[in-house]
This record gives structure tokens, C-alpha cells and sequence, in this order.
């Protein structure tokens, strides 16, 4: 692990959104399964993303990487990888390459990523796709990766689902089940935790030609013989790293404004805007300029705030808690146990090194009334969101501290350090 020194200084300035990963991931997929070229514009080029680019790459799709413009060439006849598809990091290059690899006519395509993939569940959409007629198993037995899928084509049909594991199995059935030989019906079962991330696919479905009907967020009928018609896309800004940068603002007393990010285009971090206002930051959003701006308030509110549609916020929120005047309690945040990390026990575990009082429940997480923090060493294990997080922490505290994880920051936004410097922070990488 890399470690950085992260010093007291105030976040203020303008910078440009990274681009989301959400919907890089969907278009890239998409286009690579429209015959004929796409051009999308304002991708996000890193290490999750990049893993999609080249698991479609492997079924037969070109990908070139144009100064900051993707031109895709799609396939109307999916190839048999000639390796092992390899999501590094991403959960959503395993779920959504999952259900696209039993499109391709026959033979078999392995799918499998970090220690940190091969955790994560997969049953679910295993069964799902089964039922749908597909074959596909867990090589170790487990439900887990490596993932073997055998080629052939999805039947279609109707299939049940539950919902409250990870609303990326509801995405890779549905940008999967166009492509089907009959009508698809999914009926999601329990609550789907995560929702606007259907939202946000349904959103990309339709810019490539492809319809769905749906029944609010439990039912989905997906018609047969679609095909996805190559497009044009500029993939708007990403809410989930945007907000750690405002937050920033929010814990240093200073006045962040983030220019990209488009209101138009459904995102489950949209109600990070809601959450801070209600903590009593003051938040602008201007939907002309597609730029949301927030500054420091003297004094934070506590509250209980509901994260099951946008566990991404969890660190963020968790963190802003430690600067409130009453206890926050974040809640239906189970599933935030089976992302990358179970995020729910590593920032009880580093936030109470700070001397932070924290109550660590099943499905929540409740931060005590601000404490004065302790100097220490706080490690990400290895998690993305963690570690920017911990430094948008440490930038806001009266002697600074070190992050343990600057290695996993081109997960999701490769400019975050540079980013962070134009704002006004102050971060020094350590040797060891």
C-alpha cells in the first residue's frame, strides 16, 4: 500500500467532474453489441472501466481510445474469448459480462477478477440466467468467480430475482435479455436496494434502441429480436466522486463548484445534494450550467439518512457525520457489506482511531456527536472509495494524518491527487 501524508487546508475552486464510471461501463457494453460504430464522448478511462473495454474487446468488439473520444465498433456475431475475461476490481465488468457472455453462439467464456471479485456473490444472476436458458456454474462450487458461461443464446422466458443483493443483476438480465430468442419477463422479488442504477441502464438502453417496459422497479418486460443501433454519447459527470470533493468543501470550511454534472441523467449519488443540505451546508445546483456548487456551513446537523439506493455514499456520509453537532445514523446499508470491502466495518473500525464514537449495526452505521480526532494512520484496505474519503477526512482535521491505498485511486478517478491539489489540498506521497 502506498501511503500518503494528508495536511490541514480548505477545498475551494471550480474543477470538471470525472466521468462516470456507471455509465461508461453501459454505453461501452452497448456499443460493443450494435453493429456498426459508436462514438462516445467524455469516457472514464480507468482501471474498473478499462476492464469492460477489454472483456468487450475479447467477444469481438474494437475499441479505439481517440483523445478523449471512444470510437466502437460493434459485433452482430459475439466471438469465444480466446483467454480469460479478467474484471480486475469490477463488479459490474463480472455481472454485466456475465449475462452478455451467454449471448455468444457456442463455446465457453471464463470469467474471474481480484480476490476481492471472487468474494462477491454471483448465484443469484447464475440462476437467473439459468432460468432463462442459459448455462453457466461457479467453477469452485461457491457462487462465486470464476464464472464459466456456456455460448448458445438466452431462450428467454420469466424469471424471479431478488433484489436486495446488488441491483447489477438486474441490469446484466435486462441489457442481456434484448438480445433473447423470446420475450423476457423479470420479476424482482424482496426490495431492490440500489435502484437508480436501473434507472441508469434503462436510461442507456434507450439511447440504443432498445425498449423495456417496466412496473415501477419489481417487474420489467424486455420484447425479443431487438437490436442495439450504434449511437452517439457523451457520458455525463460522476456524482459518486464528485462527492467526495464537495464534501471536502463541506469538512475544510471552504467553496467547491463541480461543473458536468447533468441532472438529466438519473444517478443514485443525486441524493448526496439532498443529504447535505439537510445536514445545513448550503448546495446549489444549476441545471443550465450543469454545475452543483456546496459550502461550508458553521455547524453540521445530525439526522438518520437512508442510503439503500446509494450505498457509493456511505464513506462520504460517514465521514461528514464526524463533523456534526448530533448523531447521524446511516441506514439500509447492508449490501454496502458486499462491495468491494465490507465498508460498514472498516469505517466503524478506522473512524474509531480517530476517536470517533461509533455504533456498528447489521444494515447501519451510527456516528456519535463530533469528538476531537486523534492523529493516526488510517488504512483504505484496498478500497477506492475508502481511501478518497479518508483524505477528504484528514484535509478537515487540526493536525492532518496519512491514508493508506493511494495505488487504488485509478479504480475510479486516476485525477483524484491532482484534483484534490487544484482545490487547495495539501498531500504529500510518502515513500513507505
Amino acid at each position: 500500500m502506498v501511503k500518503v501524508r494528508v495536511y490541514p487546508s480548505v477545498l475551494s475552486g471550480r474543477i470538471r467532474a470525472p466521468p462516470s464510471k456507471s455509465y461508461t461501463h453501459r454505453v461501452v457494453v452497448m456499443a460493443s453489441l450494435a453493429y456498426g460504430i459508436s462514438k462516445i464522448e467524455n469516457p472514464l478511462v480507468a482501471r474498473d472501466t478499462v476492464a469492460t473495454f477489454n472483456a468487450c474487446k475479447a467477444i469481438g468488439a474494437t475499441v479505439h481510445d481517440k483523445s478523449g473520444m471512444l470510437e466502437i465498433s460493434g459485433t452482430s456475431t459475439l466471438s469465444v474469448p480466446d483467454d480469460i475475461m479478467d474484471a480486475k476490481n469490477s463488479g459490474t465488468t463480472l455481472r454485466i459480462m456475465t449475462a452478455v457472455s451467454s449471448l455468444i453462439p457456442s463455446g465457453f467464456a471464463v470469467l474471474t477478477g481480484d480476490s476481492s471479485i471472487r468474494r462477491r456473490p454471483m448465484q443469484p444472476l447464475l440462476d437467473a440466467l439459468t432460468a432463462l436458458g442459459s448455462e453457466c456454474w461457479s467453477a469452485r462450487g461457491d457462487g462465486r468467480a470464476p464464472i464459466i458461461v456456456r455460448g448458445g443464446g438466452l431462450e428467454g422466458g420469466r424469471v424471479a430475482i431478488k433484489g436486495d443483493v446488488s441491483s447489477q443483476f438486474i441490469s446484466a438480465l435486462l441489457i442481456a435479455s434484448a438480445m433473447a430468442k423470446n420475450e423476457t419477463s423479470i420479476e424482482v422479488m424482496d426490495n431492490l436496494v440500489s435502484r437508480p442504477y436501473v434507472d441508469v441502464t434503462l436510461e442507456t438502453m434507450k439511447k440504443f434502441g432498445v425498449k423495456v417496459q417496466r412496473d415501477g422497479y419489481g417487474f420489467y418486460k424486455v420484447p425479443e429480436g431487438q437490436e442495439y443501433v450504434p449511437t452517439s454519447f457523451s457520458v455525463p459527470g460522476d456524482l459518486s466522486s464528485s462527492a467526495i470533493m464537495l464534501a471536502g468543501a463541506t469538512l475544510t470550511g471552504g467553496h467547491v463548484s463541480i461543473e458536468g454534472l447533468d441532472p438529466d441523467f438519473p444517478q443514485a449519488d443525486w441524493a448526496f445534494t439532498d443529504f447535505v443540505k439537510r445536514m445545513g451546508a448550503k448546495v446549489n445546483v444549476d441545471r443550465n450550467a450543469k454545475t452543483v456548487t456546496v459550502s461550508s456551513s458553521n455547524k453540521l446537523n445530525g439526522g438518520t439518512f437512508d442510503l439503500s439506493d446509494s450505498p457509493d455514499l456511505l464513506p462520504v456520509m460517514a465521514v461528514l457525520a464526524t463533523k456534526a453537532k448530533g448523531d447521524v445514523s446511516l441506514v439500509g446499508i447492508g449490501h454496502a457489506r458486499l462491495k468491494e470491502t465490507d465498508r460498514i466495518s472498516i469505517l466503524a473500525h478506522e473512524l474509531s482511531k480517530m476517536g470517533v464514537l461509533v455504533k456498528e449495526g447489521k444494515d447501519s452505521l451510527t456516528i456519535r456527536s463530533h469528538r476531537e480526532v486523534k492523529k493516526c494512520v488510517l488504512d483504505s484496505h484496498g478500497d477506492h472509495r475508502l481511501f478518497m474519503t479518508f483524505c477528504a477526512i484528514g484535509l478537515g482535521t487540526p493536525e492532518g494524518l496519512a491514508v493508506e491505498g493511494l495505488e487504488t485511486s485509478d479504480i475510479s478517478y486516476p485525477n483524484f491527487i491532482a484534483d484534490i491539489q487544484r482545490l487547495g489540498g495539501k498531500i504529500e506521497v510518502l515513500n513507505n
